[in-house]
C-alpha cells in the first residue's frame, strides 16, 4: 500500500510532509506534490503533517479522487525529488478550501 497526495494540495503545496518522510518519496511539481508509490513504505508519518488534509492512505482515498493514485505514480517519474521543507505557495491560504482544483494542476 502507498499514501497518495490528493486534490487539496493543488495550488497550496505545503511541504511539512516532506520533512518527516524517512525515505524521501515526495516529488515536486510547480504547484503540487506527489508520492512515489514504489518508494513509499507506508509509515503514515506524512498524513498528519499535512495542514490541508491532502494525504490519504491508498485504501482510504475518496472515490472522487481515485485518479490521483495514477497521477501520483505518473508525475513522480517526471518531477524532481524534494527532501526539505519549503514555504507554501504565496496564495496557499486562498486555495485551502477551494473545490475542483484538478483543472489548475500544472505539470
Amino acid at each position: 500500500m502507498t499514501f497518495v497526495v490528493g486534490e487539496n494540495c493543488i495550488r497550496c503545496k505545503h511541504t511539512d510532509c516532506v520533512e518527516v518522510c524517512p525515505v524521501d518519496c515526495f516529488y515536486e511539481g510547480p504547484n503540487f506534490l506527489v508520492i512515489h508509490p514504489d518508494e513509499c513504505i507506508d509509515c503514515a508519518l506524512c498524513e498528519p503533517e499535512c495542514p490541508v488534509d491532502a494525504i490519504y492512505a491508498e485504501d482510504e482515498l475518496p472515490d472522487d479522487q481515485q485518479q490521483f493514485l495514477d497521477l501520483n505514480a505518473d508525475l513522480a517519474e517526471k518531477w524532481p525529488n524534494i527532501t526539505e521543507k519549503k514555504d507554501p505557495l504565496p496564495d496557499a491560504e486562498e486555495w485551502t478550501d477551494a473545490k475542483d482544483k484538478l483543472q489548475y494542476l500544472e505539470r
